[in-house]
């Protein structure tokens, strides 16, 4: 077999020991897993994970001065322009400790979004050790707690640490002592960084090697290796992210997916540095990609154990759930002959987000288009952007819903999408929601206001715990539809920002739901169709009706906007006629002769008003989705 500039695969064979590396059969190295170090960064959004990464980088020389900028392992557009990760990471770093040892560190970077958690589940499912980062300025904010829960129960080492320490306001003793609290131990051995300038990543080097125990696995065992991300490259197909847990990969091999039992070669297997570098064989513990030529994104399942068709392996590895979309909403294009265009663009951004799920629908306003699901608000957002940019589309994106649980007299229980699909309320024996289970962290000046604020979008308090004389924890179960319409924007406004939030599915509950309709010239407009609580129906009808009489131009005949529940109306108003003046040319005359005019005018209207149609600009469905502003 021919050398690799990286010492891998060697000619010899035997057994060898050669730095990190290990010779376990003719000719193929693997590393020594007693030299391996798996471990991702976890923290909330903004606490400087990314900035972090790329001091490792730096100070791993994996990548030169030449070829660094802000946010290496963010490589999207929309990434690096709002300063945020959506796309879990993964690098190979090599690294001298101050004993001259070499060790082999794969850096997991993961998103701090709440919206994006599922991200940080497979990663931590890669790892055995968990690097816990929090600004020692803000302090320990939900999603802090939120992963450090995540890494504990993923029985991963948690290695607690300060960032910012060098920012004026940077309290490190407090924040330590809120980080101690939550994990244990002493708060002096609590690492202090400044991913800005550097400091301290020398010593959070050597304490990964000390604390972040080493992969166990056996190289003699059939192939098992986790699948914890994927995405879609137009030239090579799906491009996998996989941990190898026991045995080895190596590039030529048949390989099954054991959880959809398709089976493919290994065309090429390696690592990132960031940069890919393909090698002959990954051994257990390490971390790199493989392309097998697939080519639909679905084939290939996150979570799935890749074995080996020769010497399968009997079990596969402990999986986890797929991402579940949580708001639904339908995306629709503005001219109708781009529908085509849009399922085209929707398909491309499927193969790089297998999280984004959607399927055709019609509306009688809006023609055709898709009802769409996603993970959150700003999963929508970011997806409604990114297909406006990256595909030139205009869209209209209707007002987000979430998957209701209807159960029918019989006993028959079917989850819903869209408004639209809710039955007539003779078959409905109850409607459930998903309800979730909300962290706030708060400076406990607050709690009034959250209290507040939580009782009017429906939520019950489950616990309040104070984590410092100054901040308090309080956890409420909140309904999901309460939350994505504009919960986290109040939050922040009634608490100047100081407010943090993490949130969780927790299951659903019989609620007392309506579907409100709102009707033009008594016309049901399926597109502003929603379910709301009763107790909300009327004030979500009015707000509706009085925005679209604001925004739907004036007609040649008066048009009623009316929201109702069934048959009964619950709010109205009018958009009254144009006044076309018929009178205009009478100059004087019998009296008679103007009625006669004013009448055939009135006849008219009549006329039009029962076969004319309102034109409803797109702005209006716009404001369906602001109505809580």
């Amino acid at each position: 077999m021919p050398g690799d500039e990286d010492g891998r695969i060697a000619p010899a064979s035997g057994t060898v020991q050669s730095g990190t590396s290990t010779l376990t059969t003719p000719g193929v190295f693997v590393t020594d897993q007693s030299r391996i170090r798996n471990f991702s960064i976890i923290a909330h959004i903004d606490h400087g994970k990314s900035t972090l990464a790329d001091r490792l980088l730096e100070r791993t020389g994996a990548i030169t001065e030449r070829e660094m900028r802000e946010q290496v392992l963010d490589t999207m557009d929309i990434e690096r322009e709002r300063g945020i990760t959506i796309k879990a990471n993964n690098v190979r770093l090599e690294y001298t400790a101050r004993d001259g040892a070499s060790y082999v560190l794969n850096l997991i970077d993961t998103p701090g979004h709440v919206d994006f958690s599922y991200e940080v589940s497979r990663s931590l499912a890669a790892c055995e050790g968990a690097l816990l980062l929090a600004d020692a300025a803000q302090g320990v904010q939900a999603q802090t707690l939120a992963n450090a829960y995540l890494a504990v129960e993923a029985g991963l080492e948690v290695i607690p640490a300060l960032n910012k320490v060098d920012l004026p306001a940077a309290d490190p003793e407090r924040v330590a002592e809120e980080l101690v609290g939550i994990l244990g131990g002493d708060p002096d051995e609590v690492l202090r960084l400044s991913a800005k300038t550097g400091l301290g990543v020398d010593d959070l080097f050597e304490k990964i090697i000390r604390e972040v125990p080493a992969p166990v696995g056996s190289v003699e065992a059939p192939l098992r290796a986790l699948v914890f991300d994927s995405y879609f490259d137009a030239y090579r197909g799906v491009v996998c992210y996989i941990r190898v847990v026991d045995g080895r990969i190596s590039a030529g091999e048949r390989l099954r997916f054991m959880a959809s039992g398709e089976e493919y070669n290994a065309n090429e297997v390696g690592f990132l540095t960031p940069r890919a570098v393909s090698v002959a064989t990954l051994g257990p513990g390490e971390v790199g990609y493989l392309i097998t030529g697939a080519k639909e994104i679905d084939r290939i399942k996150v979570g799935d154990t890749i074995t080996s068709v020769a010497y399968q392996a009997t079990a596969p590895l402990p999986g986890y759930s797929e991402p579940k979309s949580m708001v639904f909403s339908g995306l629709y294009p503005t001219d109708g002959d781009d529908f085509e265009r849009l399922r085209e663009a929707l398909d491309k951004l499927r193969l790089n987000d297998a999280s984004l799920h959607y399927e055709p629908e019609s509306s009688r306003a809006l023609g055709f288009g898709f009802r769409t699901g996603f993970l959150g608000l700003l999963h929508m957002e970011i997806v409604r952007e990114r297909l406006e940019r990256e595909y030139d589309l205009d869209l209209v994106a209707t007002a987000p819903s979430v998957a209701y649980r209807v159960v029918k007299p019989s006993g028959e229980a079917i989850e819903i999408h869209s408004p639209q699909d809710l039955p007539n309320p003779g078959e409905v024996a109850t409607v459930e929601e998903p309800y979730m289970r909300v962290m706030i962290i708060s400076p406990s000046e607050y709690i009034g206001a959250i209290m507040d604020l939580v009782t009017n979008a429906r939520g019950d308090m489950v616990n309040m715990t104070y984590l410092s004389p100054e901040r308090v924890e309080l956890v409420y179960h909140v309904p999901l539809a309460e939350v994505v319409f504009g919960f986290f924007d109040s939050l922040k406004s009634r608490t100047r920002g100081y407010a943090s939030m993490d949130y969780e599915i927790s299951g659903y509950r019989a609620s007392d739901l309506v579907k409100v309709d709102i009707l033009l010239n008594s016309v049901p407009v399926d597109a502003f169709s929603a379910v709301v609580h009763r107790d909300k129906a009327y004030e979500y009808g009015k707000k509706l009706v009085d925005k679209l009489r604001e925004l739907i131009p004036r007609q040649l005949f008066d048009v009623p906007i009316q929201a109702a529940i069934g048959s009964r109306i619950i709010a109205r108003e009018t958009v009254r006629a144009r006044r076309k003046d018929v009178l205009a040319k009478c100059y004087g005359g019998d009296i008679s002769r103007k009625r006669k005019l004013l009448e055939k005018q009135k006849e008219g209207k009549k006329r039009m008003k029962m076969v004319g149609s309102v034109e409803v600009p797109p702005e209006a469905f716009v404001a369906a989705l602001k109505v809580d502003d």
